[in-house]
């Protein structure tokens, strides 16, 4: 059995990867099934502006629902460092190095010098991650499948709400597949932080939020296989001549 404490702090950090949309992997899985880039580029804009104000109180009203009170100053000072400060930095640079360098200079060198930046340091957050709750997942197999069971349902729900919605709405495929994919995926990045501040390293919150990014990777493939699968049921994209 899982004591009420700990299945308390695994709730938290369900609910903190549930109210986190995703910004950056979407971009993946929308190349993945030929999805329109613009589409997807508009919707994580979009993203990480409803994020900006959104999350702190939707994170607050959720875990008050379920009893838990937690410092908003700490929400917020996630949100600040985890997508403000990168927002406000990239937005920068990018003026930046257009004014001194030109857009060519941007596009063709700085972005594809920039471009293992990203990967190297999402490798080493969740090898770092998991080198604290290694030993807890190791110790507790049962308590991360009774994790993982909601987050693959609540995945593959969303999806199918958004693809099915979608389909229904005649939307081309190149709009419906990345649209599920942003639907169901999570901001684990941001969850992971905001459950590290909130509970601690070493609390189940943390523990779930790193069960979200164990299975949110082949969940995500597989929803891409689906995707790529049903295309022939979503009407063709029209090309204006």
């Amino acid at each position: 059995m899982i004591e009420a404490g700990l299945a308390r702090e695994y709730l938290a950090g369900a609910i903190l990867l549930g109210a986190a949309p995703c910004t950056a992997m979407v971009f993946v899985w929308s190349y993945l099934t030929r999805g329109d880039a613009a589409y997807t580029l508009v919707q994580v804009s979009v993203n990480n502006l409803i994020m900006l104000f959104a999350f702190a109180p939707i994170v607050m009203f959720l875990l008050g629902l379920s009893d838990m009170t937690v410092p908003w100053a700490t929400i917020a000072l996630s949100v600040f460092l985890y997508i403000v400060i990168p927002l406000v930095g990239g937005y920068a640079t990018r003026r930046y190095v257009i004014a001194n360098k030109g857009i060519d200079y941007f596009d063709n060198v700085f972005m594809k010098r920039l471009g293992p930046v990203t990967p190297i340091g999402l490798i080493l957050t969740l090898v770092l991650l998991f080198a604290f709750q290694g030993e807890v997942i190791l110790q507790n197999p049962l308590h991360i499948a009774l994790i993982a069971v909601p987050l693959i349902l609540q995945t593959f729900l969303i999806f199918a709400i958004a693809y099915g919605w979608a389909k229904a709405w005649k939307v081309p495929h190149s709009v419906a597949a990345p649209g599920g994919m942003i639907g169901a995926s999570n901001f684990f990045e941001l969850s992971v932080a905001a459950a590290i501040s909130l509970f601690g390293i070493h609390s189940g919150a943390a523990l779930a939020t790193v069960v979200g990014v164990l299975v949110e990777v082949p969940l995500m493939l597989g929803l891409v296989w689906i995707a790529n699968q049903t295309r022939q049921y979503f009407p063709e994209e029209q090309v204006s001549s």
